[in-house]
Formats: C-alpha cells, structure tokens, sequence
C-alpha cells in the first residue's frame, strides 16, 4: 500500500512538474512573440521617417501634403500625465492602505474595502463617461476664471490634462490600495511590538517602522499603478480632448495610448505604421517600468 501510494504521489508530482513548465514556456513565449511582433511592426516607420524626427518632432500632421510625424509632445505628455497622476493618487491610496490595515474598525473597514473593489471593477470607458459630465465642467469653470482675459488662450471646455490628471488619479487607486495593504499587512507584529515597546506610539510606530518594513510592496503597488496609469486609453480619449499640443495644465492633450485608438481606424500607410511605432514606444516604456519593479523588488528582499 506504502509502496503504491509513493508510487501514484511521484507520478502526480512528476505530471504537475511537466505542467507548470508548460505554462511557464507558453508565458515566456507569449512576452517573447509580443515584443518581436511590436519590432516588426514598429520598425519600418522609424526606418522611414527617421527616429530624430519621430521622437524629437513636435508637429504631428500625418495627413497633410506634407505629412509629420513628430510624437514629442505625446511622449511628454504621457509622462506628465502619469507623474501627476501618481502624485496625487499614490498619497491618497498609501494613506487609505495604512487606513485599512493597521487602524480602521473592522465594520467600517467592511464598509470600504467593498467600495475599492467596485473601484477596481469599473470598466474604464464609465471612468470617462464621469470624468466628462463631473470633471470637465469643474475644469472648464477654473478655465474660465483663469483666462477670462486672455485673448490667446484656446480654451478646451475642460477637456485638458488637468481632466486627464483627476480620472486617472482615480483609476490607480484600486492597485495602489490593494497591494499596499496586503505588504502592509505581511509586516510581522514583532516589529509593532518591538516599536511600541521602545515608547513610540501607534502613529510613530506605523510611519517609522512599519512601513519601511514594507517598502518593496509599496513600491509594486506604485510601479503597477504607473503601468495601469501608462497604459490607459478609453477614458482618456473621453476627457483629455485629443490634441497634439505642449502638455501644459489646460491644454487639450493627446497620450501615446490615445494616438492610437483615435487614428488606427481611418490610418493606411506610413500613417498606420506610425501608429505601430508609437505602440512600440509605449512598449518600450512599460517594459521600464517592469524593468525598474524588478529591481526595486530585489533590492528591497536583500534589504539594501
């Protein structure tokens, strides 16, 4: 019986060793066939326009007599969207981790984390639909006021990067919420203990020691929330106005993520190849990211 049962445990473990290797190829070859495909399809446009003028050109015309295909101000724009973002989502969805984990009550807790989680479940063209009948009056309303006498100030009816800002500041908060409690939440009590034992208080002890304790979870949380903010694209179309312009607060702005939904579906040629290239670049950015996650992983488990 001892025998047997050794027996069929080898053969079981043998046949889950056999799949998740599998899985684990099939996941390799995925990242592998995705990023030579964005290569191939990226490449023929920069080979053609030139990678000086598709990076550092500002004028993006690709159906004029002349076409242009300068993404400067997209790429700009993209990053200043995302770092504002993250400025004004990271604090608040920190806060509401350390909120949740270490002193809300437990039924005001049950109260808030199911509102997170509908948070996370929210398809992201409503995100757009709300930031245009609630954030791009309130926007248009501080343009206003702001311009009034301004003779040269284009104005976008709240459809600018601020609008673009506040929805997906809103939108990262799910990620950066969850996994910063869950890494706030794995801190062992013997480091609260040990503060409190030395006379710091509940604050002190939270802010000095426990998160520090978890600062390679808050880091995933922020890196994640920076690709989920990159690569949004529905609900930024909606509320940011989708112009080629300087990512300046009250300017009509396009992300590199929107150039793409907006144009593929009219675009032929060196046009639509373009677009391909922009979605290599966008590739090329979240591949950073990951990049720098790894890192930040590393160094926070080997406690450097």
């Amino acid at each position: 019986m001892l025998i047997g049962n050794r027996k069929k445990k080898a053969v079981v473990e043998r046949a889950a060793q056999t799949i998740f290797t599998v899985c684990a190829f099939f996941a390799v070859l995925a990242v592998l066939s995705i990023t030579l495909y964005m290569i191939i399809s990226g490449t023929p446009a920069a080979v053609k326009v030139g990678l000086k003028e598709i990076l550092f050109g500002t004028v993006w015309a690709p159906t004029a007599t002349e076409p242009k295909y300068g993404i400067l101000y997209v790429i700009l724009t993209s990053v200043t969207g995302t770092a504002m973002a993250i400025l004004i989502g990271v604090p608040v969805g920190l806060l509401t981790a350390v909120f949740l984990a270490e002193m809300a009550d437990k039924k005001v807790a049950a109260m808030v984390r199911p509102a997170i989680e509908l948070l996370a479940g929210i398809p992201s063209v409503v995100y757009g639909l709300l930031g245009i009948y609630l954030v791009n009056p309130l926007m248009y309303r501080l343009e206003l006021a702001l311009f009034k006498d301004s003779e040269t100030h284009q104005f976008t009816g709240g459809s600018n990067l601020l609008s673009a800002v506040f929805v997906l500041a809103i939108m990262i908060l799910p990620t950066v919420i969850n996994i910063s409690e869950t890494a706030i939440r794995a801190v062992p009590s013997g480091i609260r203990s040990a503060s409190l034992a030395l006379g710091a208080s509940h604050v002190q002890t939270v802010f000095r020691s426990v998160l520090p304790a978890a600062k390679s979870g808050i880091a995933a949380a922020i890196v994640l929330g920076v690709g989920r903010a990159i690569g949004e694209a529905m609900a930024i179309t909606l509320v940011s106005g989708s112009s080629v312009n300087a990512p300046l607060p009250f300017n009509s702005v396009r992300f590199l993520t929107t150039a793409i939904v907006s144009e593929m579906g009219y675009s032929q040629g060196t046009h639509r190849q373009m677009l391909f290239t922009i979605g290599l670049v966008l590739f090329v950015f979240i591949m950073l990211i990951n990049i720098v996650l790894n890192k930040i992983l590393k160094k926070g488990a080997s406690g450097e």
